[in-house]
């Protein structure tokens, strides 16, 4: 018990002190996700957007598959970057495997279709509400898409925050393509999993500090978001 109440002091301590190596870690992670969570809204919102609003063979199949996809699991997706990413693979050329890069694409492939189904279903109900005003004022399918999007950007923006929030805990898929290395791959979740089994507790625990207030304050964004669009649609 003394020994678990000295690792929280010395925690406590980095975190108020900010300890230059934690604040790497942070940086870093935060960098990584949202650059995935970036990448995942750039690509994700037209496409729930044209799922919502084009009919076109194979669209059910495709809307079943990127709900699935929305519980990938973590390692499957690092083995598949993984794969994609080593010498002997397609993309091994580029020689970005172990870098923030491959970090980056395997959270963005976790996280993309969190967002393409979320604002598929958020495209799709406005577009059955507002749909037939739109129609008769003539609205190209690009200036309907823009408004859609536009109206219903609390709910996206709570989507898109949904995705971060995952891709911040994330830890099986940038371990595997990041390997960890100090000071260039290290995220807080590998930093944690590495500090604990090696019995160096106080930064484990400060970079749990930090990551719990992290993801604490993402899911208190997407709730305010939520209240404040249930608001304007009430």
């Amino acid at each position: 018990m003394l020994d678990l109440a000295a690792a929280l002091s010395s925690a406590m301590a980095l975190v108020t002190s900010l300890d230059p190596q934690m604040l790497v870690i942070v940086r870093l992670s935060v960098l990584v996700s949202g650059s995935a969570v970036l990448l995942a809204a750039v690509i994700g919102l037209p496409l729930g957007a044209l799922l919502a609003l084009s009919d076109f063979p194979g669209r059910g199949a495709l809307v079943v598959a990127i709900n699935a996809c929305m519980g990938l699991p973590p390692v499957v997706v690092g083995l598949v970057v993984y794969l994609l990413l080593s010498r002997a693979g397609p993309l091994g050329e580029f020689g970005l495997l172990f870098t923030p890069s491959a970090m980056v694409a395997a959270q963005t492939v976790l996280v993309l279709p969190i967002v393409a189904a979320l604002s598929r279903q958020v495209v799709a109900d406005l577009w059955e509400e507002y749909g037939e005003q739109l129609r008769s004022l003539g609205a190209s399918r690009p200036a309907v898409v823009a408004t859609l999007l536009w109206d219903g950007r609390f709910s996206l923006l709570t989507a898109i925050l949904a995705g971060f929030g995952r891709a911040s805990a994330e830890v099986g898929a940038v371990m595997i393509v990041g390997g960890n290395i100090n000071g260039v791959t290290r995220t807080m979740t590998t930093a944690i999993a590495l500090e604990t089994s090696k019995g160096d507790l106080a930064l484990a625990l400060g970079l749990g500090i930090i990551l719990i207030g992290l993801v604490t304050a993402v899911n208190a964004a997407v709730f305010l978001l939520g209240h404040v669009a249930r608001r304007r649609m009430g």
